[in-house]
């Protein structure tokens, strides 16, 4: 690390490979344009935040002080001189990205000035670009290689607000409608960016894990009177283990937190069936009595061990959700096709639905079609996301899902 001074201003100057995750500011008047710019980076890997004016960035850079800060020049942006007057004022030593048209004459002042104030300016990127475009103009800020991921602390993890739920769709096979999500510990730490679930989440002896649970469900519901204000009634599920339901206290707290607006159509919640299995008398009946509190339960993950489930008692279970690894390839492998076409038909004797999840390739929706599942998951239909962004993307992958052969 080096210290340089130009024009009375003292800059650093940072070298080597990066191993933390690096943070970018999006400067731009425009909100919709500051979303789409911070979708586009963190999906690069980066940590964003978002600035609408000169003020709202002296004020991020006093508290912290990024990588990158991309700005969007337009004529009926925001004032240009004054970000750049902060950038200088608040000794900025990152880089900074300039989005417009190269000739413009708004992006070769701005790169001018830059250059006279010895601001570190990357190669302006022109409009309209792609994904590729993008990572080629930051690649350098890019870590050489992955970033460590630390074991958090859950009880801190909760205490600083760093987790949240991300939510991938489920798709009607037969329609290609979309049919509710599933939501995702995700935790956004301010140094590591997006952590992994596997480095965060304990085991159901650790004794936060029932506030972890109860951090799931209360803000899928948050989540959910979210998005029925920007989109509509969506039927979310989230996944909670078998020993939540031996906690009578907890269960009666989730019964209650279920929203009594109309437009609720019920929270589905997903077990192992691993826990099922090993758990069959709690399972049947959590299920049995949470069907009158509209709440469903699904069994999670089910694969070869699925003849366990006909010694059942009974079977109040809404869906069956078969392991991704007898999906994944499934189109080309008759013994995947076995198992999977077994556990529809138990789903269907049981009147539950039966979805397949971890569907990557064309090929194996195809399958998963003709096998009769109701519904189908995974990347192929897009990958898990921030609500907000899950919010915005929905008609669109709406629309696209109807394009599909």
């Amino acid at each position: 690390m080096e210290q340089i001074n130009f024009n009375g201003h003292t800059r650093t100057a940072h070298f080597g490979h990066r191993k933390l995750t690096p943070r970018a500011c999006v400067v731009d008047s425009k909100k919709h344009l500051r979303l789409f710019l911070s979708d586009a980076l963190e999906d690069l890997g980066f940590v964003s935040s978002e600035c609408g004016q000169a003020g709202d960035l002296a004020g991020m850079l006093q508290a912290e002080q990024p990588d990158l800060i991309v700005l969007s020049v337009c004529v009926d942006g925001i004032n240009v001189g004054e970000i750049l007057e902060v950038i200088v004022r608040k000794n900025f030593a990152g880089k900074v990205l300039v989005i417009g048209q190269p000739d413009s004459i708004m992006v070769k002042a701005v790169r001018q000035i830059g250059d006279e104030y010895g601001i570190a300016m990357l190669p302006s990127l022109q409009t309209p670009f792609g994904a590729a475009s993008l990572r080629a103009s930051v690649a350098t800020l890019l870590p050489a290689e992955p970033a460590p991921s630390p074991a958090v602390d859950v009880a801190e993890a909760l205490k600083a607000g760093w987790l949240e739920l991300w939510y991938q769709q489920k798709i009607n096979t037969r329609t290609l409608v979309p049919s509710g999500a599933e939501a995702l510990v995700r935790m956004r730490h301010p140094a590591w960016g997006v952590v992994p679930p596997a480095y965060f989440i304990p085991d159901d002896k650790d004794p936060h894990f029932r506030a972890l649970s109860e951090f799931v469900v209360g803000r899928a519901i948050e989540d959910w009177r979210y998005l029925l204000e920007s989109q509509g009634p969506v039927d979310l599920s989230v996944n909670l283990p078998i020993s939540f339901f031996g906690n009578a206290a907890a269960v009666r707290e989730l019964c209650r937190a279920m929203p009594a607006h109309p437009a609720f159509g019920g929270l589905l919640i997903e077990i192992n069936s691993s826990e099922v299995i090993d758990n069959p008398d709690l399972a049947v009946d959590a299920a049995r009595r949470l069907r009158l509190h509209n709440i469903a339960i699904a069994i999670d993950n089910v694969g070869a061990e699925w003849p366990s489930l006909l010694e059942l008692r009974s079977f109040p279970f809404a869906e069956l959700k078969v392991d991704q690894q007898y999906i994944n390839g499934c189109a080309d492998d008759r013994l995947k096709q076995t198992v999977c076409r077994r556990i529809v038909e138990l789903a269907r004797d049981n009147a539950a639905r039966a979805i397949a999840q971890g569907v990557e390739t064309r090929g194996d929706f195809l399958a998963a079609h003709d096998m009769g599942f109701d519904l189908v998951q995974g990347y192929l239909f897009g990958k898990p996301v921030a609500v907000r962004k899950f919010a915005r993307s929905r008609p669109q992958l709406a629309s696209a899902s109807d394009k599909m052969p």
